[in-house]
């Protein structure tokens, strides 16, 4: 094991894979001689050279669309937007081909690529920089889509992304690129889409976080635990799609409360879906209504202040547990 920043993990992934595998290569803005606007691709280019790690013109729909060619033909390209917000220029060939081709062709096609996108708020950087739009792409049949938070999780997930033969839309928080954590040095660790990780086990409320939310979700635990005296247990899916529906069930049918928590807005959110299937299939479980914790319902604020009171807390989380144990019958 070693200490890696988020950053680092991600790197080792993409490295490793290159080395694993000649297919693999990079591609995007300021991927290669800049070495990444986060510093992801550090290196990268010195030892692939430019055919294996290519720097692009601004044009993401054009960068997307020469990824799901080459995947089409055979490679395993690793495409990176450098703000989840630019993706959406991209929008028609990550929606209407990458997630789509394989099933116009009935599966003859495949497209085995990756998508990274940063994005969530906390550095200031404004509405055209700083969204979640986890919940955008969950809605895509076709694609996968993971959310790591930890520097482990981002070095498995990457790797099984890089190997599956569908397209994965793989989110990385912005404000977790410097958070470190005990990373595996083996390179053959891969984690499997569907896998979520009970980071605390408790028996009161069950808090489900996504992202950077599921490192608030811990901390207001903690709290909980030391100033109310309850246990809560909390859930990282790690990946939204597939959703390991099966680990949250169990979750619930012990606790009988349940808190999600996101950064993306309220209306349609991955908070809703998840809400919405725990109604569906552990409906019998619950002895108090869902409580759902997001960002709120506004284009992301430049100013340090509203920036931060646009973004959920521990505070909030915490509020939000004792209110569906209140809520208990």
């Amino acid at each position: 094991m070693a200490t890696m920043r988020m950053r680092e993990a991600l790197n080792a992934a993409l490295r490793e894979e290159m080395q694993r595998d000649e297919s693999v290569f990079i591609i995007g803005e300021d991927v290669g001689v800049f070495q990444g606007a986060f510093k992801v691709t550090e290196g990268l280019l010195n030892e692939f050279g430019e055919k294996r790690v290519r720097d692009t013109p601004i044009s993401e729909n054009t960068i997307v669309g020469t990824g799901v060619g080459a995947a089409m033909a055979g490679l395993r390209p690793v495409v990176e937007i450098m703000t989840v917000n630019f993706s959406l220029l991209a929008a028609d060939q990550i929606i209407n081909h990458a997630a789509a081709l394989p099933y116009m062709f009935g599966g003859k096609v495949r497209v085995p690529m990756v998508i990274r996108m940063p994005g969530g708020g906390g550095h200031q950087l404004g509405p055209t920089h700083s969204h979640s739009f986890e919940a955008m792409y969950l809605h895509v049949p076709g694609l996968l889509v993971a959310c790591p938070s930890t520097p482990a999780d981002g070095k498995a997930l990457l790797k099984a992304a890089i190997r599956d033969d569908n397209p994965v839309i793989f989110i990385e928080h912005e404000t977790l690129y410097g958070v470190r954590g005990e990373v595996s040095e083996n390179g053959d660790e891969v984690l499997r889409f569907g896998d979520a990780a009970v980071r605390r086990e408790g028996s009161d409320v069950t808090i489900i976080g996504v992202l950077k939310m599921a490192q608030v979700a811990e901390q207001a635990a903690k709290q909980l635990s030391s100033e109310h005296g309850v246990e809560a247990e909390v859930i990282d899916p790690r990946t939204l799609r597939p959703l390991d529906l099966d680990t949250i069930r169990e979750s619930v049918s012990k606790t009988n409360h349940v808190v999600v928590v996101e950064e993306g807005w309220p209306h349609g959110g991955v908070g809703a879906n998840v809400a919405a299937l725990i109604q569906e299939q552990a409906f019998d479980y619950l002895d108090a209504p869902i409580q759902r914790v997001t960002g709120a319902d506004v284009p992301m604020p430049y100013s340090k202040r509203l920036e931060q009171a646009a973004i959920p807390h521990e505070e909030h989380v915490i509020k939000a547990a004792m209110a569906t144990l209140e809520g208990a019958v």
